[in-house]
């Protein structure tokens, strides 16, 4: 039984706090909350802070506000003071410190939702070691949500600050309480964790501040990447801020918010990557106006909409204005960007006009703050929401960067004022619905690391917003604006056609004689100086690969992010068209196996795509023809994996079925945590639409060796033609050597052609594969890679596996791969086990009967088994066993 401490409040703590309240010196408020509870944690008496906000001492009898318990048999909580305290802020001078669970329980609540902030400050206690090593412990809502997990608050702490602010958002039901618990994690025997808070705070907030108003039909949160997909937030989730910035200003502290407590800290240094001349403005002579239809004044304090980042209307120069914001990855985040145009010259759509990225992606092409709020010194906020991936490709939680960049548009599209702007971002991790999990990972930090983490107060920085506009006298031709307006109309109708069209507006331009506009809305722009920045002005030290499009360097940009730079070889017709291709595809793809187009340069003459920079190289590398270490069978397969996944999300996970076209192993590329990446889509084309149309016809593009004979001898393109070249890449791997070797007899040139030759003939195939990995490969993996390579090679192309499929095969082959390491350190029965738990696959064989591989020695059970032969049996089997494959294959890529 939990000992509680719940009676009556006396009266006379109610009439004191409403005095306070109403005499104290706050900014007026917007909002005023239903209740407002602060617990002084571990403290004996009721106290009021430096900001005239009142705190409840948790050790108090006669409390109606909450209640506190923990196990009857444990003596091991204590309210104790910090062995050192730097200052004397409320409720950081004392802590409620335990070696067991405890709760804090609320019962007295009857709207729904409330912010909860749990305050922690990580020093030394009375008769408990510092908190810097251990204090290790998870926090959870109701025995069902979870907070926070094997959190240490010391590693939250960024250079200077001394405590730590975390701060949720969550909906609680009619009639039910709210228990908040602190669970120490104490699991390992061998090291003795505890659990302490400071500070609780309890506030009431408008049930839509954040969560999605389903009545509100103008409301719309963009799901960045997916164009038609939005994103509620609904009762059933719970909010994590992880940031709340004020940008351009200074800190908003939470006793300057509007009613809820809410802390703003200044973006500079902490999360702006460079500060530039005039980049901030201001203007705090004026009111804000908050017109009927718009957002409600509790929104965000005035400080942050009369603050602001920008260009500076006079600066000549290109670049994005960045910040960068550490996050935990398989979350999905709203990304908040508060706007209010203030300045003067500033009052109709398109005076300012920019783009908006997140995390690297475009958010915004026409972002139009006047358009958005319908007019100057009126607030306005935009919502997006954003998955968080890990760089590995896995679902383990990475610490990850979400970015957010403000550009000019390009040239060629109309506005006033070139310029950008931004007054607040909120950053809020959303619940997993999965497991009803917000706890991420403690961060690793230095105490020169420049970047921000999430959670830490700021103390005050006293600086002054210059105010430094500088106006730009704009006088144009009624001519002018009429040509303005034409690019401007044919540019948003190009938005609205399909790739497929757009392709083919652009090649009968070019066949005119005149150039096409590029998609410069899609992605990140750079301008050639940046370009010959990153690349030392292209010097040839810096060239990492030679193709048909032309040379690729390694460069860096925004001060020290790797990327690979592809520039187009001067008139090059060919290399025009994959160009365009490139940018209009691969803007609007994101997956974690394709290589990410990070932007394009296209000035004068020069045409130039921008990558994320793949630290290992291409596949090929480690397969033939370098001095590189070989794969192991494992790697190999893993790799495998990687690019048909990343291939299988072109055929049935992106908008439109895209067939790359040009699958080959230096296009799989791998990064530096050996995770592989499908790249060069100048080659890819829009797939089969509608399901009465199986192929589309285009003249014969792909590299030789790699093509599918349908293809070639019909010139007609399937999403099967990239199996078949994938196939060519699985017996790469396989056999380490090129598709295709003209120095060796006739009968053996093509790989292909003598894999299938000695499939037919029953010949020992052994020989073919790479001495590398001849014995530790195993017999059964090796029958199921077999078959698989087999089926992707079927000269009829509908007889061929899906991508899907292959995607099912090679976990599968990988599967098996584990299960023989696993045996040969877990012994026989699990070696038994594992063979029982597993099914082969199957594929039909060219007469139709089923193939299957046989062992020559019967030998299943040894280690060092190997391929002997090949036959056929007629025996009848499911394709694939649904026991074993994760992924199921999406009906549209088969």
């Amino acid at each position: 039984m939990a000992n509680s401490i719940n009676t009556i409040f006396h009266t006379k703590i109610f009439t004191l706090l409403s005095l306070l309240l109403l005499f104290s010196p706050l900014v007026a408020n917007s909002y005023n909350p239903d209740y407002n509870y602060a617990i002084s944690c571990g403290n004996s008496a009721n106290t009021t802070a430096s900001d005239k906000r009142f705190w409840v001492g948790d050790s108090i009898l006669n409390s109606n506000i909450f209640s506190f318990s923990e196990p009857k048999s444990s003596n091991l909580s204590l309210t104790t003071k910090p062995t050192s305290l730097s200052n004397t802020e409320i409720p950081y001078t004392s802590a409620r410190v335990s070696l067991s669970n405890f709760t804090y329980s609320f019962s007295s609540i009857n709207t729904s939702p409330v912010f909860i902030r749990l305050h922690f400050y990580p020093t030394s206690y009375q008769n408990f070691e510092p908190s810097t090593s251990n204090a290790n412990f998870s926090v959870k809502i109701n025995n069902n949500l979870t907070l926070l997990e094997n959190f240490n608050p010391s590693l939250w702490l960024q250079d200077d600050e001394e405590k730590i602010i975390k701060e949720y958002c969550i909906q609680i039901n009619p009639n039910e309480k709210l228990d908040i618990t602190f669970i120490p994690n104490n699991t390992n025997q061998s090291n003795v964790y505890y659990a302490f808070v400071n500070g609780i705070e309890v506030v009431s907030m408008p049930s839509y501040l954040y969560y999605t108003n389903l009545s509100d039909t103008n409301y719309r949160s963009k799901f960045v990447g997916f164009d038609n997909q939005e994103n509620q937030i609904l009762k059933d989730k719970a909010l994590e801020t992880v940031y709340r910035v004020n940008v351009g200003g200074s800190q908003v502290p939470s006793s300057a918010d509007t009613g809820m407590f809410r802390n703003w800290e200044n973006d500079y240094p902490l999360y702006l990557e460079k500060q530039y001349p005039q980049s901030v403005s201001s203007d705090f002579k004026h009111d804000l106006n908050y017109k009927e239809g718009t957002i409600p004044n509790y929104t965000a304090p005035e400080d942050v909409y009369l603050t602001a980042r920008s260009y500076g209307m006079d600066a000549t120069d290109d670049y994005n204005v960045t910040w960068n914001f550490e996050v935990d990855s398989a979350f999905t985040y709203t990304v908040r960007l508060h706007f209010c145009e203030f300045d003067a010259k500033i009052t109709k759509p398109r005076d300012r006009v920019f783009q908006i990225f997140i995390a690297d992606t475009l958010a915004e092409g026409n972002a139009d703050v006047i358009e958005w709020s319908g007019g100057n010194k009126i607030p306005v906020y935009k919502d997006y929401a954003v998955t968080m991936y890990s760089q590995q490709g896995s679902t383990q939680i990475e610490r990850v960067n979400l970015t957010i960049k403000l550009q000019r548009v390009p040239k060629d599209m109309y506005t006033i004022y070139r310029d950008v702007i931004l007054n607040g971002v909120e950053i809020l991790k959303i619940s997993d619905s999965s497991n009803n999990n917000l706890a991420g990972l403690n961060p690793n930090v230095t105490s020169s690391q420049k970047k921000g983490l999430p959670g830490s107060q700021q103390k005050p920085k006293k600086k002054s917003a210059i105010l430094k506009i500088v106006v730009a006298v704009v006088s144009c031709l009624l001519l002018a604006f009429v040509v303005v307006g034409i690019v401007v109309f044919v540019r948003r109708r190009r938005r609205f056609e399909s790739p497929l069209e757009m392709e083919e507006s652009s090649l009968k331009t070019k066949k005119e004689g005149s150039s096409s506009a590029l998609p410069s809305h899609l992605c990140r722009y750079f301008t050639i100086g940046e370009i010959r920045a990153a690349t030392n002005n292209f010097d040839d030290v810096f060239i990492i690969g030679v193709g048909g499009f032309g040379n690729v360097y390694k460069g860096y940009i925004d001060g020290a992010t790797p990327v690979a730079i592809k520039r187009l070889k001067s008139g090059s017709q060919q290399g025009e068209n994959e160009f365009m291709n490139e940018i209009e595809l691969l803007s609007e793809l994101r997956h974690i196996h394709l290589v990410s187009l990070i932007g394009y340069c296209n000035d004068g003459a020069e045409m130039i795509l921008v990558y994320d920079f793949m630290q290992r190289g291409t596949l090929r590398e480690y397969l033939y023809g370098s001095e590189n270490e070989p794969l192991s069978w494992k790697q190999r397969l893993e790799i495998l994996l990687g690019a048909a996944r990343g291939l299988h999300y072109l055929h049935a996970g992106a908008k439109h079925n895209i067939i790359h076209r040009d699958v080959k192993s230096t296009n799989i590329l791998i990064d530096d945590k050996w995770v592989a990446k499908v790249s060069d889509f100048g080659l890819s084309k829009v797939g089969p639409t509608g399901m009465s149309i199986t192929h589309v016809s285009t003249v014969v593009k792909g590299s030789i060796g790699y093509l599918d004979p349908e293809y070639y001898l019909r010139q007609r393109l399937t999403l099967k033609s990239d199996v078949y070249s994938f196939g060519v890449v699985l017996l790469e791997v396989l056999c380490a050597r090129p598709p295709l070797i003209r120095s060796v007899d006739k009968k053996n040139v093509s790989l292909v052609v003598r894999f299938q030759r000695c499939y037919k003939e029953g010949v020992i195939i052994e020989e073919m594969v790479d001495p590398f990995i001849k014995d530790s490969i195993t017999e059964e993996c090796l029958k199921c890679y077999c078959q698989m390579v087999l089926s992707c090679l079927h000269d009829d192309g509908s007889q061929r596996m899906s991508m899907s499929d292959v995607v099912g095969a090679l976990e599968f082959a990988l599967q098996l791969e584990m299960s023989e390491e696993d045996s040969k350190f877990g012994g026989t029965q699990e070696k038994e086990k594992s063979e029982q738990r597993i099914q082969y696959p199957k594929f039909p064989s060219d007469d139709g009967s089923d193939m299957r591989f046989t062992s020559s020695s019967g030998d299943y059970g040894s280690n060092t088994s190997k391929v002997s032969t090949i036959s056929v049996t007629s025996e009848t089997q499911p394709l694939f066993s649904t026991d074993v494959f994760s992924e199921v294959g999406n009906p549209k890529a088969r």
